[in-house]
C-alpha cells in the first residue's frame, strides 16, 4: 500500500494516467479493497505514460525504486515493478535475482482490429517470452527440458529479444482496441478491450483510500473475467507463493 500511495501521488503530480487493474481492480469494485485471498497490486498505464514513468519516477525518501526490464540485468519479467528497497522477497521465479516487495506496473498497447493478425502477434509474442525466460533463468521455466535447452542455446541475446518484442507489440498509432501485451499468457484476445475504456480515469476506493481506475472498468473486467462479481469456487482462490521480509528491523 505504501508503494501504491507513492506511485499514485507521483502520477498525480506529473500528470501521468494509471488505473488499478486485474485482481486489484476486481477487489476495489467487489470488496472495496483486496480480494480476501489476494496478495499483490497491479496497475495499468498507457504505453506513453508508462515510458515517461520509467524515465522519471523517483521516491524522495529513497525507499522505492522502479525496475525497468530494459535496464535490469537478469530481470525475469517483461514489465516494470516498483519495489520497496527495505524489503526482500523470496519467490521461485526470482530465485536468481534479488527483489523487494513490489507492485506490478503493466503497459497497455494499441492492437490491430484484425482478429487473425492479432492472434498471430500473440502466438509470436508468447514464443519470444518463452525464449527470453529460458535465456535468463538457470532453472527450467518450461515443461520440456529439451525445449529449454534448445531455446537457451539459440544465438540470440536477451537485448535482441527485447528489441524484437518492442517492434512486435508497441504500436504508436492509436486504434480502437487496447491490450496488455507484456505477459506470456494464452495466445488469445482475452484481456483486450475498447480503447474508450481507458479514455478517462475516475476515483475508486481501495482499502479506505482513493486511487484511479479506468472509466470503463466494468466493460474491461467483464470482457477479461466474465461475471467478476461472482466469487470463484474455494479451490480456485489461490495466492502467490512467496515469503517477504524486512531487511532492517528499524525500517
Amino acid at each position: 500500500m505504501g508503494i501504491l500511495d507513492d506511485v499514485h501521488h507521483f502520477c498525480e503530480a506529473q500528470g501521468l494516467r494509471y488505473s488499478l487493474s486485474s485482481g486489484t481492480l476486481i477487489g476495489a469494485v467487489r470488496h472495496q479493497g483486496y480480494i480476501p485471498w489476494d496478495d499483490d497490486i497491479d496497475i495499468y498505464m498507457m504505453r506513453e505514460d508508462y515510458e515517461r514513468f520509467l524515465k522519471t519516477y523517483h521516491d524522495e525518501h529513497g525507499r522505492y525504486r522502479v525496475l525497468d526490464p530494459k535496464k535490469e540485468s537478469h530481470y525475469y519479467y517483461t514489465f516494470a515493478k516498483v519495489v520497496d528497497q527495505r524489503t526482500k522477497m523470496v519467490e521461485k521465479e526470482t530465485e536468481d535475482y534479488e527483489i523487494g516487495v513490489y507492485i506490478d506496473v503493466f503497459p497497455v498497447d494499441y492492437v490491430t482490429a484484425d482478429q487473425k493478425k492479432r492472434e498471430r502477434i500473440f502466438r509470436c509474442k508468447k514464443l519470444l517470452y518463452k525464449i527470453r525466460r529460458c535465456k535468463i533463468s538457470q532453472s527450467n521455466p518450461l515443461k520440456s527440458r529439451l525445449a529449454y535447452w534448445c531455446y537457451r542455446s539459440l544465438p540470440i541475446s536477451v537485448g535482441m529479444i527485447e528489441k524484437i518484442l518492442e517492434h512486435l507489440i508497441v504500436r504508436r498509432t492509436p486504434t480502437g482496441t487496447l491490450c496488455h501485451m507484456t505477459e506470456a499468457g494464452p495466445a488469445t484476445s482475452k484481456g483486450c478491450f475498447p480503447a474508450a475504456d481507458m479514455k478517462k480515469m475516475m476515483d475508486m476506493k481501495f482499502e479506505n483510500r482513493v486511487y484511479k481506475a479506468m472509466i470503463g472498468y466494468d466493460d474491461y473486467l467483464s470482457r477479461t473475467y466474465g461475471d467478476y462479481m461472482k466469487l470463484p469456487p474455494e479451490d480456485q482462490r489461490t495466492t502467490h507463493q512467496f515469503e517477504a521480509y524486512w531487511l532492517d528491523s528499524t525500517r
